[in-house]
């Protein structure tokens, strides 16, 4: 059955004559991988994020690998990163050879806690790896104090959090490094699958511009073993054509939000904090002791949702060979929390209709 209120809207809508334009583009000139697409993004998203350097590449995992292999990161290694995020998060730790180590939550905005993450220090530790979650900043600044103490990289999974700001400071900026993800239900989507490295540090760039395709200094010469991921010309024409969109799009995010919140104070369920006025809001989470009830109540009337993310990564049988620590917040976090319908276009009396729907689930 079709959702009368789906969870997400994939389809351009705005922006399909310039998505469509793009495209055109791309095939008139007959260049599809690594050309002036590529090139003139890296350089407009560099400038959007507020930093100097971005270098695209297949996917936000591949962005997150790269890095840490980039910076002499491998086997033996320990990073310390967030037990509440998508998978790939520790799998592009493991990519990199290296050993995560997941340490527990914030219990109010469910990002990493900079005391949990500097008790798991130890001297294997090389990097740490905050994920902003949901579109909010993780407590950046403490974790940059971190890093700095301990002669930690500090490396940022921004891949929910295109915009974001944490204190006034563009999140991908606080440490060495930023990954970003463009998979298409991202703030800044692809058509397809898609990422990028922003840094300022010039040698780390042409690093991973060289790991990202085959290790070439140039062709058909391979300094060392790199890998295959290329952002390719129509995705990147396609973000540039939508990245003129982001503020605005991100603006409407904000109010969307913020009509949500005013709608469910006093609903049964709990909101989570807007700890930075820099959230840029990828999704809206609520948390509910009866989440699945509810998440039945909703589906009973029309509305979809879904749960980022159900089962916390220590958790996952993909990670047992980094024989990882319990993490309790993040188990009690993640048999709470349900994500309600929200993108750009979502219409006010439709989110208006999921709120309601919420505040009626008390007498359920």
């Amino acid at each position: 059955m079709t959702a009368r209120v789906p969870f997400l809207q994939l389809r351009p809508g705005e922006d399909a004559p310039a998505v469509q334009a793009a495209m055109a583009r791309v095939v008139d000139r007959g260049w599809f991988v690594l050309g002036p697409e590529v090139e003139a993004f890296e350089t407009e998203f560099a400038a959007a994020c507020g930093t100097s350097l971005a270098v695209g590449v297949g996917t936000g995992t591949d962005a997150l690998a790269l890095i840490i292999r980039a910076l002499g990161i491998g086997p033996g290694d320990e990073v310390i990163t967030s037990p509440l995020s998508a998978a790939y998060t520790g799998l592009a730790i493991m990519m990199a050879g290296a050993r995560p180590v997941f340490a527990d939550l914030d219990p109010a905005r469910l990002t990493l806690d900079p005391a949990a993450a500097a008790a798991a220090v130890t001297s294997r530790t090389k990097a740490v790896l905050p994920v902003h979650l949901y579109g909010q900043a993780a407590d950046g600044l403490a974790f940059a104090t971190l890093a700095e103490r301990h002669g930690l990289a500090l490396i940022e999974d921004c891949c929910q959090a295109h915009l974001a700001t944490c204190e006034g400071r563009p999140v991908g900026t606080l440490g060495i490094a930023g990954a970003f993800s463009f998979y298409p239900t991202k703030n800044l989507g692809a058509l397809g699958d898609g990422g990028a490295v922003i840094t300022r540090d010039a040698a780390l760039a042409a690093r991973i511009k060289r790991l990202r395709n085959g290790g070439q200094t140039d062709r058909y010469h391979h300094v060392e073993p790199g890998v295959n991921t290329r952002l390719d010309e129509i995705q990147a024409a396609v973000l540039r054509a939508r990245l003129a969109y982001l503020p605005a799009w991100t603006e409407r995010r904000r109010r969307l939000a913020a009509r949500y919140r005013d709608a469910l104070a006093g609903a049964p369920v709990e909101l989570l904090p807007v700890a930075d006025p820099g959230h840029v809001f990828h999704l809206f989470v609520v948390r509910s002791g009866r989440r699945d009830a509810l998440q039945a109540h909703l589906k009973a009337r029309g509305i979809e949702t879904l749960i980022h993310y159900p089962i916390p990564l220590p958790r996952q049988p993909a990670f047992a060979s980094a024989q990882p620590q319990a993490c309790p917040i993040a188990d009690e976090a993640c048999d709470e929390i349900l994500s309600l319908p929200f993108y750009p276009d979502l219409a006010d009396d439709l989110a208006g209709e999921v709120a309601d729907a919420v505040r009626s689930f008390a007498g359920t």
